[in-house]
């Protein structure tokens, strides 16, 4: 009999109290048993981590000296894991029994790639959080269906633009090609770079509806000031490492006109001076972007128009974001504008 890969999750802390111990304890029910659960914490002020490993004392405790971010506390867990598989799944989560063995189907598969679970809401029942992250071409990440009803419908396993970094499935293979979540990120938006970056040396992102995690949204920051602040500056991040200059110069003004209307959404939110912080922050910080681009160039086998040609047109913004008229606005201008970039590339 062959055995079962190990599979290593990495369960990142950061005061998620008794979240880290329900997701520890879903994780224990799993019918795949070849588990090595790593719980990496980013030095949490509530105890959680310990009582975590007193209540588990199997698990692996890595005690980071100080909080190094979404990224750099998985790095240190993906670093330390010895599985063939890797997961990154937040603490704030509970995992389905089958999920893992689910993911593990799809990967033999599909192949190489980035694998998500989909996504429900732990506090509203039958609502979906994401059947899938979805890229668009002005650097903005958003979740297929949130907020919906589930529907009871048959759903094959589907490429994506990117796997959720909520419960992120992959190899040790595939990390090694792609490389680490990038720690400049810090938090937000370092499942798209990790997505793009996937997707620009031909590793795509899928989604497996027959996975499925529960997720209490954004436990630690919200919709506050400082998460805008994190989405704004490492969308333009994004933007300015990944696509060539060439592709950058064709949609500069389309560029400016998405900027303008993301200046005044700012602006209704009372966030004016997290958006100028933002900008100041990706000029502050000019040669590590032109590092990091020349990087990615120098790694990039699949063009910009071979990926932007499967971008969604549209965006999804949830309505505790915005409301309705602007959302309806905003997405009828991102539409008219993809639609031109699109054809001006091609």
């Amino acid at each position: 009999m062959i055995e079962s890969p190990l599979v290593s999750i990495i369960v990142l802390n950061y005061n998620a109290g008794e979240l880290l111990l329900n997701c520890i304890n879903s994780l224990k029910k799993s019918t795949y048993t070849n588990l090595e659960i790593l719980v990496v914490d980013n030095i949490s002020s509530d105890d959680s981590q310990k009582k975590c490993k007193e209540k588990f004392p199997d698990i692996k405790l890595i005690q980071n000296d100080k909080n190094l971010g979404y990224c750099g506390g998985n790095n240190i867990g993906i670093k330390q894991a010895k599985g063939k598989f890797i997961v990154i799944l937040n603490p704030d989560t509970i995992v389905e029994p089958n999920c893992i063995n689910e993911l593990i189907l799809a990967y033999n598969k599909f192949g190489e790639g980035l694998y998500q679970p989909k996504i429900l809401s732990l506090n509203e029942e039958n609502i979906i959080q994401s059947t899938g992250n979805m890229l668009h071409v002005f650097g903005f990440g958003f979740a297929r269906d949130k907020g919906n009803k589930v529907e009871e419908k048959i759903e094959e396993i589907e490429e994506i633009g990117y796997a959720s970094g909520t419960c992120l499935f992959t190899s040790r293979e595939v990390i090694d090609k792609v490389g680490l979540l990038d720690e400049f990120l810090f938090l937000y938006h370092d499942d798209l770079d990790l997505g793009w970056r996937a997707a620009q040396i031909g590793i795509n992102s899928y989604y497996v509806p027959k996975s499925k995690i529960f997720h209490v949204e954004s436990y630690s920051l919200k919709w506050s000031s400082k998460k805008f602040y994190w989405l704004e500056r490492n969308r333009k991040y994004c933007i300015l490492t990944h696509y060539s200059k060439k592709t950058y110069d064709k949609m500069r003004f389309s560029l400016i006109l998405v900027d303008l209307f993301v200046w005044a959404f700012y602006f209704s939110k009372g966030f004016l001076g997290v958006k100028i912080k933002a900008e100041l922050d990706i000029r502050k910080n000019k040669k590590n972007i032109e590092k990091k681009y020349h990087e990615l160039e120098g790694k990039k086998i699949i063009s910009d128009i071979e990926l932007i040609k499967k971008f969604p047109d549209e965006i999804f913004v949830p309505k505790n974001v915005s409301q309705q008229s602007i959302n309806i606005t905003f997405n009828s201008i991102l539409t008219k504008l993809s639609k031109k970039i699109k054809e001006s590339i091609t």
